[in-house]
């Protein structure tokens, strides 16, 4: 393979991962912010008297997510699309465990090594 060629395709690898990245980024601060929006105090409940402006940030921040997520899917497969994007379950819950204190029991770290083992066996049968 000529060396152009090869560059093209690892900057197309590239953006394929850091648009992954991001995406899972933004649905882990989407939860994040709607979970703390739909837990605040009554007084602070600025969205239709339910939630808090937190709510419709998570809300606006999953909405940019949307828009990578759409990029991705016009290079990859749905399939494997939706393969690397588990990554975000993992994500979210272990970010709820970081910055919410949310207590993760044995029997959930078991389902996310499954999920992490997952992925790996897609990414070892897909070359990006």
């Amino acid at each position: 393979m000529p060396n152009a060629q090869r560059y093209h395709l690892t900057g197309r690898a590239m953006k394929l991962v850091l648009a992954l990245m991001a995406m899972i980024s933004c649905t882990v601060v989407a939860n994040l912010l709607l979970k703390i929006g739909g837990t605040v105090p009554a007084a602070q409940r600025v969205i239709l008297g339910q939630f808090g402006w937190q709510t419709g940030v998570g809300a606006m921040v999953f909405g940019c997510a949307l828009l990578l997520y759409a990029w991705v899917l016009r290079v990859l497969p749905l399939n494997i699309a939706q393969c690397f994007t588990a990554a975000q379950f993992i994500c979210v819950i272990l970010a709820s465990a970081v910055i919410l204190s949310e207590h993760i029991p044995p029997v959930r770290w078991f389902g996310i090594s499954m999920i992490f083992l997952g992925i790996l066996v897609v990414r070892s049968r897909f070359a990006l």
